[in-house]
């Protein structure tokens, strides 16, 4: 077996929080294990990218354990708010943490799976994850972390011979094992369970356990962790409006303590700056709306908040709440500005600009994409007409970071609308084709080349 004996580093972190925390479980012995996509940029930061391909199948389709990490898979309990109903029957139904170890930067990360079978927290569900939800997994992962998102990376996926029944899609539909890279899998909802079970001592063991191996802080203050997740959530809100992105279902149990982004369902990209645009066809009521996620995603916050009153003060924890929107208003502006091309001036002049520019997208109903591919590097072009003027004058004014140099601005914007996402389903699943797929992640990284422009994003963007 081939490891990367520099970059290989095994951890078995998670155990330290006790089996309170999760129930060991089997995978699923799938009748096939088709490798149908390898990350190997992201597994080469753990080390993994040596493995050959039956290797990687044995591994990621099979779940053979790798070596020095966990002995056996583990699904975690959690509970949650799922569209602000709370739920106390769930947990990892249809997915489980794998292997935990360190990158190249000394993170600790996760590999964790979804479809890899049931599990006790699975209730009536087949722990089965569609080839499409995989496909899909995979496309907004690569799209997003282009766009300067912190999200989780669809390491894995490999198609599993199963017939599956879903009652949202046409049945019987193609089966998958996804794994997925992540700065842990410990979510909100995480905290939410040992707040409703009372568990003091489960509570204070988690905080030590996120601040110490997820933020890099000794010590077990609630209020400290607390204004520690506000800021990189309020930081994925601002993310998420600068892609133009709709998640779909920003449950509490969807929200990780990291601020990463991860498990994506019925998401979308907005193809105009339309703040009611919804991507889950059950959320009647908006409340994950493009223009609200901001708000879905402090509501979370809240959540987390409330749950370490278990061992806080109200005071201190309402306060570091409030640091939501102290540190949302820079984030989106940098975001924005970063996606432009643009350098910031002053906050004052920063938000300002920002504001003129949501205003012109969302009263002309200009393409998202269009717009961030025809303003990056240069000046406002001249067929975006008069009601631009003012827009085109805050841009003017913005010095850029970068230039259009790279071949990716010869062509065309990089788009992922649904009609073109399902597009390259079909060709999988009519034709077996996997060339769109294929050409679709190779022009998404080179935009995500071309938007970095060899320079780092700003500080309150990472």
């Amino acid at each position: 077996m081939m490891f990367d004996p520099q970059a290989y580093r095994p951890e078995t972190t998670i155990l330290s929080l006790g089996e309170n925390f999760y129930d060991p479980v089997a995978a699923a012995d799938f009748p096939a294990t088709t490798l149908r996509f390898r990350n190997d940029r992201a597994a080469s930061q753990v080390g993994l990218d040596t493995l050959d391909d039956a290797e990687w199948v044995r591994h990621f389709g099979r779940f053979e354990p790798l070596p020095g990490t966990l002995p056996q898979p583990l699904a975690l309990r959690y509970h949650g708010h799922q569209f602000r109903v709370y739920n106390p029957d769930i947990g990892d139904g249809r997915g489980f943490t794998f292997a935990q170890m360190r990158d190249r930067e000394g993170r600790l990360l996760d590999l964790g799976t979804k479809g890899s079978g049931q599990t006790p927290w699975s209730r009536f569900g087949d722990g089965r994850l569609t080839l499409k939800g995989g496909v899909r997994e995979v496309l907004a992962t690569e799209m997003l972390a282009a766009l300067g998102v912190n999200t989780s990376r669809s390491f894995s996926l490999i198609e599993t011979g199963e017939a599956l029944e879903r009652g949202d899609e046409p049945s019987p539909t193609r089966s998958a094992v996804l794994v997925r890279l992540s700065h842990s899998h410990i979510r909100i909802g995480t905290f939410q369970r040992l707040a409703y079970e009372r568990d003091e001592a489960g509570m204070r063991r988690l905080v030590r356990y996120v601040l110490g191996n997820l933020y890099g802080e000794d010590g077990e203050d609630p209020v400290r962790l607390l204004e520690l997740v506000v800021a990189r959530t309020a930081r994925l809100a601002a993310s998420y409006m600068a892609a133009g992105f709709v998640h779909g279902v920003l449950n509490s149990d969807n929200i990780n303590v990291t601020g990463e982004s991860f498990d994506y369902g019925p998401w979308r990209f907005a193809p105009t700056w339309d703040p009611e645009l919804v991507a889950a066809y059950f959320d009647h009521a908006g409340i994950y709306a493009f223009g609200r996620q901001p708000e879905a995603i402090h509501w979370d916050a809240m959540q987390l908040a409330a749950s370490l009153r278990l061992i806080a003060e109200a005071e201190p924890l309402i306060a570091a709440l409030d640091g939501f929107g102290t540190a949302y208003q820079p984030a989106v502006t940098g975001a924005l500005l970063w996606r432009m091309g643009r350098q910031a001036v002053s906050p004052e002049a920063d938000r300002a600009a920002i504001q003129v520019i949501e205003r012109a997208l969302r009263e002309t109903g200009v393409a998202i994409d269009e717009f961030f591919f025809d303003v990056f590097g240069q000046a406002l072009p001249a067929q975006y007409g008069a009601e631009w003027d003012e827009a085109r004058a805050v841009l003017d004014a913005a010095p850029l970071r970068a230039d259009r140099s790279h071949p990716h601005w010869s062509g065309a914007p990089c788009a992922m609308l649904i009609d073109e996402v399902e597009a390259i389903w079909s060709a999988i699943a009519d034709c077996d084709d996997w060339t769109p797929f294929n050409a679709k992640i190779a022009a998404i990284r080179a935009m995500g080349e071309a938007l970095s422009g060899n320079l780092s994003r700003p500080a309150d963007f990472s």
